[in-house]
């Protein structure tokens, strides 16, 4: 055979192959988008979609890129695909095949007969042919073909079961009941989640960059679906809080209040977040002094617990020698930030509020909320101060520079990135905190004015010379406001209903935590391009 002829048939055998396995991957990618949409309720699995039934294009999804998966397998076991398989797959491969096999050939044996023991031995001989199949053949064949032959028959139970409305599996183990409008795209996910495995080796060629491609592929779809479930999980709250959030919703106008600018401007107005919660003349509920009380926490915790732990940080990082006493303190630091909050608010109740003020307070649940915060920025700090290279230290040193000095000139600001991202996620976690401020900070969940507290400060002739009433005094805040409503299953005005206002709630509360992300994400960049710049 001629050279130019070899060469058409390889180039033939790379287009075949390539074709096919884009094609799987596509099909995938697509099955798992409408099973994922089935879950959250957008598509009714019972339904249409461009007047396909819904368990028609997952199941047909499925069985198409099972058999692609069997063709590539094939084609390749019988070298008319170019391809480098290993002598035999994976033994993990074989035990995930395996237990697949084993489960659905219980399952299928239990809805044959309709209860009864037959399905254990009929799952164990399935799961170990089906992990015999996988392991003893040749890589491309042991890989592929097992696996299509679940994907397709999960597939065609799908496609059979007309999306499992009219079914409910009720397990004997347990007292739940699930339907089968939630099961139906559940398995579409793992047929679809096996495909990509086996549709990634084959595209790769198979052998170590094949199997490297396949963990590539899963390891994106965990990925994937993990961004997608928080997506899912913001959007949730959006859609069930914006109604209560816009009522009475308009738009005003009004100045800047700018030199030299005297236009009207129209300026958005939301009662539901600058309107008090309770009072005689507030006709549409706000959170306004909950959302105050919320940012006095969070500014109060950062006050108290970022110089100590930044000071903290510093002091164990260039000062003290590394030995067990440094040692201790990461184990405590540690326990500290793992430590469950409700622990803070006891120690709260029982330490700080008999000798603070006496009862719930502001000043207390910031001392309280700064205690959490305190680990999680003494840890990152002290990672970023060590992650400062040396050199830096050692051309300070050089020039004449003391110790102090190159601290807080040169090692501090080059950790600073690092220490405001530790903030940023101990500050995302503090603001949504329910169960200290339950303990030591929540008074009315509805009040109806916002805590002064920088009308409040007062000079004293007696220690501590400056006095707060506003500090001293509970107040509510977002998370607090929100379990109470939720708990108490009635709120105090007729506008909104009790979950209508909860979930309004909840919104406010998801915009404050991510406004305060938005704000520690900005200083970060601010502090990284002056860091660079200089």
């Amino acid at each position: 055979m001629g050279t130019a002829t070899k060469t058409q048939l390889a180039t033939g055998e790379s287009v075949v192959g390539a074709v096919t396995s884009r094609t799987v991957l596509g099909v995938t990618a697509a099955t798992v988008v409408l099973a994922v949409a089935c879950l959250m309720q957008w598509v009714a699995p019972g339904g249409a979609v461009v007047g396909i039934p819904v368990a028609t294009l997952l199941g047909g999804g499925l069985a198409v890129a099972g058999c692609g998966i069997a063709v590539l397998g094939a084609g390749s076991r019988l070298e008319y695909i170019e391809t480098t398989p290993s002598r035999a797959t994976s033994l993990a491969a074989g035990c995930v095949v395996g237990m697949l096999w084993a489960v659905s050939g219980g399952v299928a044996t239990t809805v044959a007969v309709g209860g009864g023991d037959a399905w254990l031995p009929v799952a164990v001989v399935g799961g170990v042919a089906g992990a015999l199949a996988t392991v003893l053949p040749r890589e491309d064949a042991g890989a592929t073909l097992p696996a299509a032959a679940v994907i397709v028959g999960w597939g065609g139970a799908i496609a059979a079961s007309g999306g499992g409305g009219g079914w409910t599996w009720a397990p004997a183990w347990s007292s739940a009941v699930f339907p089968g409008t939630e099961i139906v795209p559940v398995v579409a996910v793992g047929g679809a989640l096996l495909a990509a495995w086996s549709g990634a080796s084959a595209h790769a060629g198979f052998g170590a960059e094949g199997r490297q491609a396949g963990a590539y592929a899963l390891v994106g779809a965990v990925v994937v679906g993990t961004l997608s479930v928080l997506v899912l999980l913001v959007g949730f709250v959006v859609s069930k809080g914006i109604t209560p959030v816009l009522t009475g919703a308009s738009l005003t106008g009004g100045t800047l209040g700018l030199p030299f600018v005297d236009a009207a401007v129209p300026w958005p107005t939301l009662p539901f977040v600058t309107n008090q919660t309770g009072g005689l003349y507030v006709t549409i509920p706000g959170v306004f002094p909950a959302l105050v009380g919320t940012l006095w926490l969070v500014f109060g915790a950062i006050v108290a617990a970022v110089p100590l732990g930044i000071g903290a940080a510093v002091f164990l990082t260039e000062y003290a020698e590394r030995g067990r006493f440094t040692q201790l303190v990461e184990v405590a630091t540690n326990g500290l930030w793992s430590t469950p909050s409700i622990v803070f608010g006891l120690f709260g109740l029982a330490f700080l509020v008999p000798r603070l003020s006496g009862g719930n307070s502001i000043l207390v649940g910031q001392l309280v909320l700064g205690c959490m915060l305190l680990p999680l920025v003494l840890l990152t700090c002290r990672e970023a101060l060590l992650a400062v290279p040396d050199a830096h230290r050692d051309a300070s040193a050089a020039l004449g520079v003391t110790k102090w000095q190159t601290i807080r000139s040169v090692v501090v600001p080059a950790a600073m990135p690092g220490t405001i991202t530790g903030v940023i996620l101990g500050v995302g976690r503090i603001a949504g905190e329910t169960a200290p401020l339950l303990l030591v900070f929540g008074g009315a969940p509805y009040p109806s004015n916002t805590p002064d507290v920088l009308g409040s400060f007062s000079l004293t002739a007696q220690p501590p010379f400056v006095t707060n009433d506003a500090l001293l005094a509970p107040a509510s805040a977002l998370p607090y406001q929100l379990y109470t409503t939720i708990t108490a299953g009635v709120f105090p005005k007729d506008e909104f209903t009790t979950a209508a206002f909860g979930w309004g709630t909840a919104l406010v509360l998801l915009a404050v935590v991510i406004g305060l992300y938005a704000v520690g994400i900005a200083s970060r960049r601010y502090f990284r391009r002056k860091l660079h710049h200089e």
